[in-house]
């Protein structure tokens, strides 16, 4: 989760208190109504507006950001603590309501039972036992306990549900940790799927020989790329056929053609951009797809290639003696032509190469309208 996504959670989570708040600051003016707050109604002005500036002070804290400086950004514990401070006041100056507000105990320590570690949330249960405590020790020492029996009941009652709050916290927190664990696994499992994912799209889309694209996955990308063609744009195509690569594979055996086939994409990748691709078609047949290729780059990069290939030191790959070519047709993919019909012009000039001579690169303009 992303820092500022973090922060609006805990935005989101401190205007939930702040209105938790008001609720029972409203709740005490209607104890007060009822005749039931036993102290002068300045008194409870003053501490309503402390409680409420109290949590104007922290959404400044929460706004400002200062809060992602400690360790909780949250300040779940340090909520549950003014809210306890506030509600022990208040429980303190109530009469027979003070039973009817202690629910509000529990209610404020369930504030923290999802965001708070176990031994936290023990101290908070500890402060909250606490302050029942002082305010009835003290009741007890100035003379003011009116019914000590119902204060025995309400503190058992109180540390009864306390007990239970974290028994069950920490039954919450064992499952919340036994779902991060399974969600941690099951993120492994999903990076490890992406990852064979990417390696079997890498083994649909390559040539196991050469490394380079296989025919499938060349029509799809030159279907793409000629797809994104704005007006006037134009591509270089050519179709490769390596010379005599039957008597390479009769003679020398199938090793030996592999080793010729693998030479070839080596050098196609030396001689080519990062923008061009290179696939083999099928064979000994390669095919090449240049973007924004203008006539003369083409022919250009085809010689080269042409060039690079013959100039192959057989010796390197155990071929002594034998003198490596190919043949090229070449042609232009225009906006609006169509791939198939492009590859055909390619494949009638790279026809005409082989019964020309080979070794050599002739073009298809005269069928490409170029």
């Amino acid at each position: 989760m992303t820092e500022t996504a973090l922060q609006k959670l805990l935005l989101k989570r401190f205007l939930l208190a702040a209105s938790t708040y008001s609720l029972v600051v409203a709740l005490a003016w209607v104890a007060f109504l009822c005749g039931h707050f036993l102290a002068p109604p300045s008194l409870l002005v003053a501490g309503s507006g402390l409680m409420l500036m109290t949590q104007v002070l922290l959404g400044l804290v929460f706004l400002s950001g200062v809060n992602l400086r400690f360790r909780d950004p949250s300040l779940t514990e340090l909520q549950i603590v003014l809210a306890l401070i506030g509600l022990t006041w208040l429980l303190a100056h109530l009469g027979q309501a003070r039973g009817t507000f202690m629910v509000v105990y529990p209610v404020i320590l369930m504030f923290g039972l999802f965001h708070l570690r176990g031994c936290a949330f023990v101290r908070c249960a500890a402060w909250v036992f606490g302050c029942f405590l002082v305010l009835n020790g003290w009741e007890g020492l100035t003379g003011r306990m009116a019914n000590p029996s119902l204060a025995l009941l309400q503190g058992s009652a109180l540390l009864m549900v306390l007990i239970w709050l974290c028994l069950y916290a920490r039954y919450v927190q064992a499952s919340r940790q036994r779902i991060r664990k399974h969600r941690f696994a099951l993120q492994a499992h999903q990076d490890t799927l992406r990852g064979m994912m990417r390696q079997l799209e890498e083994l649909v889309a390559t040539d196991e020989l050469t490394g380079l694209f296989n025919r499938r996955h060349f029509l799809r990308l030159a279907e793409q790329v000629s797809g994104q063609m704005g007006a006037g744009s134009q591509h270089g195509l050519a179709l490769i056929d390596l010379d005599h690569f039957k008597r390479i594979n009769d003679l020398y055996g199938h090793a030996a053609g592999d080793q010729v086939l693998q030479t070839f994409a080596r050098i196609a990748r030396a001689c080519l951009r990062e923008t061009d691709i290179v696939a083999r078609y099928g064979g000994e047949e390669f095919v090449l797809l240049l973007p924004n290729c203008s006539v003369e780059q083409l022919s250009v990069c085809c010689e080269r290639l042409r060039q690079a290939f013959a100039e192959a030191d057989p010796a390197a790959i155990m071929l002594p003696g034998l003198h490596l070519s190919l043949s090229a047709g070449m042609t232009l993919l225009t906006e609006g032509d169509d791939l198939d019909a492009a590859l055909h012009r390619a494949d009638q000039a790279l026809y005409r190469a082989k019964h020309g001579g080979r070794n050599r690169c002739l073009p298809a303009w005269e069928y490409a309208d170029a």
